[in-house]
């Protein structure tokens, strides 16, 4: 087991579960951003629809990645990892998508101009700025999105732990947000995901714990799992879920030991899995101090059922990148 260092008064238990090892199965090309700073943050994953016939500058495509690098920019990635596009907007943090017709709508937490910059991608073309929700909360952090009571909802996360909810509104290049929601995790706060079939809100509360909150309840909320219990090592940072099937998944980053911990989503209260660790493997290495993470179930790409992204900190000398993981590996090493 994973031994941790005691200290006088500390709560934690002197152990933490062992996390399975799962390979690595590709990398993106590293962000711009100089090798020494911490600049790769977050994620997000799109699988064209089975109809659909898209490209991305021209070229045929099924499925793209998008991912932050939160002293400059949002880059899109093709599924060999390569870097087809960068907009070179300014401080976005955490990135998230929800597809719409042939493409998808895409947000990211915008430190510089204090809101959710919006973009989109119509199935062809690439991907452009498509509005902005100006938010009152110190410093956008967290982010994430999904469908909820027939509506698109932007989820901004703030630093300090304040919470604001946007309905989104208008279309193409004039898009914004209303704000249907507002609250306070508590302290520190950053990744979040949307359980879109039980209209649940996860948010990861850094020192804390996970946190479920029922969408339209917000006053209400269930410690998942704490930091002080054998799962988590803080900082919990990227929570996500994927849908394999009629199966639902959470994940969710143990960024202090570098490690991720699985749920089932079934009935009222998730079903702990296993955690497990993201190791080296056909020349990639492998993950640490992972801060934001996506999941997508079904084919994406060479991926036939299911993709998971992270961000990885230390790019053996390189710039930070996102490292890429079959699902399949992931399901076999944490599934009884």
């Amino acid at each position: 087991m994973f031994l941790l260092a005691g200290c006088a008064g500390s709560e934690r238990p002197a152990t933490i579960l062992p996390a399975v090892e799962v390979p690595v199965s590709g990398e993106t090309t590293p962000v711009g951003s100089d090798p020494t700073q911490d600049a790769a943050d977050d994620p997000a994953i799109w699988a064209a629809p089975e109809a659909a016939d898209a490209s991305f500058q021209g070229n045929p495509v099924d499925a793209l990645i998008l991912g932050t690098d939160k002293k400059a920019g949002l880059y899109v990635y093709g599924m060999d990892g390569n870097s087809l596009q960068f907009l070179p907007d300014g401080l976005l943090n955490n990135v998230d998508l929800v597809p719409d017709g042939a493409g998808f709508v895409a947000a990211a937490s915008d430190r510089g101009r204090m809101g959710v910059a919006l973009y989109r991608y119509a199935g062809s073309g690439e991907v452009f700025p498509a509005g902005f929700i100006a938010s009152d909360v110190v410093e956008p952090y967290g982010f994430c999105m999904g469908m909820w009571d027939g509506k698109i909802i932007a989820v901004l996360v703030a630093k300090d732990g304040d919470v604001r909810i946007y309905a989104l509104t208008g279309s193409g290049t004039e898009m914004g947000g209303t704000e249907i929601d507002r609250f306070a995790v508590g302290s520190q706060s950053e990744g979040c995901a949307i359980d879109e079939a039980a209209g649940d809100l996860y948010i990861g509360e850094e020192e804390v714990g996970l946190w479920r909150y029922r969408l339209g309840d917000t006053a209400n909320r269930t410690l998942i799992e704490p930091t002080e219990g054998d799962k988590l090592i803080t900082d919990v940072e990227g929570v996500t879920v994927l849908v394999d099937g009629d199966t639902r998944y959470l994940l969710v980053s143990s960024q202090g030991d570098s490690a991720f911990a699985v749920w089932r989503l079934d009935g009222e209260t998730p079903v702990y899995l296993n955690r497990f660790r993201v190791v080296a493997a056909n020349g990639v290495d492998g993950v640490s101090g992972t801060d934001g993470i996506d999941a997508l179930g079904g084919a994406a790409g060479p991926f036939p059922r299911g993709l998971v992204v992270t961000q990885d900190d230390d790019n053996e000398g390189q710039s930070q990148n996102f490292k890429l993981i079959d699902w399949r590996a992931i399901l076999a090493a944490v599934e009884p």
